[in-house]
């Protein structure tokens, strides 16, 4: 026999859970019990997986706020630094830099770039070349300024 109600909701909302119009056997009632606590445990899980998230959402967030600080105090180091996918979980989607050899600032959008899950944002450093300056000739590293979650300016239009 099926049982009568779905979820453990009903449990909770019904004064009688357990109104039957003939007896249950014991298997029977073991049955509608180990359904109830499925769902309870399914709801459970549910929401300890979104506090987790949360949680892990903040530590990111401080993540990047403290390698924001390291940057803006000292200028540095750069090593170590969040993942890129700690910044964007985090909040910080963006990355400013400049041209070590021309200066020209630049956003760039984390989320766009092809990544491995753990590429830090400082690697990022060698890979990330001025424009200006490649059409130059030279290949200058970029510096990194801050993470930041939106564009300081609007991007450029070609």
């Amino acid at each position: 026999m099926r049982p009568r109600w779905r979820c453990a909701e009903w449990l909770r909302t019904s004064p009688c859970p357990v109104v039957r119009r003939r007896p249950q056997s014991p298997q029977e009632r073991a049955f509608e019990v180990a359904h109830a606590m499925t769902c309870i445990f399914a709801e459970r899980s549910a929401e300890k997986r979104r506090e987790g998230e949360a949680l892990i959402r903040e530590a990111d967030n401080l993540a990047c706020q403290s390698w924001n600080e390291r940057m803006w105090s000292d200028g540095g180091p750069i090593d170590p630094s969040p993942t890129i996918d700690q910044a964007i979980n985090g909040g910080f989607p963006w990355l400013e830099i400049k041209c070590s050899r021309c200066q020209t600032p630049r956003d760039v959008d984390l989320c766009a770039l092809p990544h491995v899950p753990t590429t830090c944002v400082h690697d990022l450093a060698r890979r990330l070349v001025c424009q200006k300056c490649k059409k130059a000739g030279k290949r200058p590293a970029a510096t990194m300024l801050q993470l930041a979650p939106r564009p300081r300016q609007p991007p450029p239009e070609d």
